[in-house]
């Protein structure tokens, strides 16, 4: 049920069914498709008379869950979009409202698995980190144009890391005898900065982690895209119908919380879940990337935005 596909297995999956309670014959949007794990899912769940319609900014990862859902039990649309654009990508499938809506965020294993996409300093690859390839500035534009001051601050801003002056400062250094272009040199480069060695074990994650985080986050402008997702959700959401999102760092999971409890309070949102639900212990052993996940679910009230 859970299968992986392309490396990619979908995180915290019953869980999800349980508490989106998608029902035959709802309207459910799959903000991040991916390769179609939860989609599976929930199309199972909603049956014949159900319509899913998925969005992905990442058209390998469309085409993948295109093949992936063809053969599905309900009617599914799938549509190539960042999901900040909501409104057009739901507008164009002649969708008006919904009854489940779910966004699995951050960086998946297709993409961390393919070096060509630069997300992973596992293996080597062109530093690019870009989710859609029709942007046009890739990571090594940022680590190569930027000042210091303002590297350091986007590392900082974007993960929290409390060395990212003395990474910034590192990789001014380098950059001065050659562009820094690859995701090795990249992670080497924070590596000497720290003064550690990432084979030592001193720590549970590898020293670059959080500097490629920032960098991806900046790359794909993923804050503002998930502000602009929580702002159109309750629009399009019927009385009753569910939202969920799934975030794999605090900065998402704030938002989420805040969003949450701010429509909470304006009487829009009931939210369903009163912590954050994680991964059990067994998940977390057969899956890494379940390890950090955190799935947050809220109800749509019967009060209007007018009201509210």
């Amino acid at each position: 049920m859970t299968e992986p596909v392309s490396g990619h297995t979908p995180v915290l999956p019953g869980e999800v069914v349980e508490l989106l309670a998608p029902h035959p014959g709802d309207v459910v949007v799959d903000t991040t498709v991916g390769a179609g794990g939860h989609a599976r899912l929930l199309a199972q769940a909603i049956g014949p008379a159900g319509i899913l319609c998925c969005v992905d900014v990442d058209a390998a990862a469309r085409d993948i869950a295109r093949e992936r859902l063809a053969d599905g039990p309900c009617r599914v649309t799938l549509h190539r979009g960042n999901f900040a654009d909501l409104g057009p990508v739901l507008d164009a499938a002649g969708i008006s409202a919904v009854d489940v809506m779910l966004a699995d965020l951050g960086v998946s294993s297709m993409q961390l698995g393919d070096p060509e996409r630069g997300f992973s300093f596992a293996t080597d690859g062109p530093l690019d980190m870009r989710m859609d390839d029709r942007l046009e500035g890739r990571a090594a534009d940022l680590v190569n144009s930027l000042g210091e001051k303002q590297l350091a601050d986007l590392v900082y801003h974007y993960s929290q890391e409390r060395f990212s002056r003395r990474i910034a400062k590192r990789i001014c250094r380098v950059r001065r005898d050659g562009r820094i272009t690859t995701t090795r040199q990249l992670a080497d480069v924070v590596c000497k900065a720290l003064g550690v060695d990432p084979r030592s074990r001193r720590s549970k994650i590898h020293p670059a982690t959080r500097t490629f985080q920032a960098l991806r986050i900046a790359v794909n402008d993923e804050l503002a895209a998930l502000e602009k997702l929580l702002d159109q959700a309750p629009q399009y959401l019927k009385p009753g119908g569910r939202i969920g999102v799934i975030s794999f760092h605090s900065l998402e999971d704030g938002m989420v919380k805040r969003d949450f409890r701010r429509r909470k309070a304006a009487g829009v949102y009931e939210i369903v879940t009163k912590r954050p639900v994680v991964a059990g212990e067994e998940e977390r052993g057969s899956n890494p990337r379940a390890r950090s996940a955190k799935l947050r679910v809220a109800r749509r009230t019967e009060r209007t935005l007018e009201e509210a």
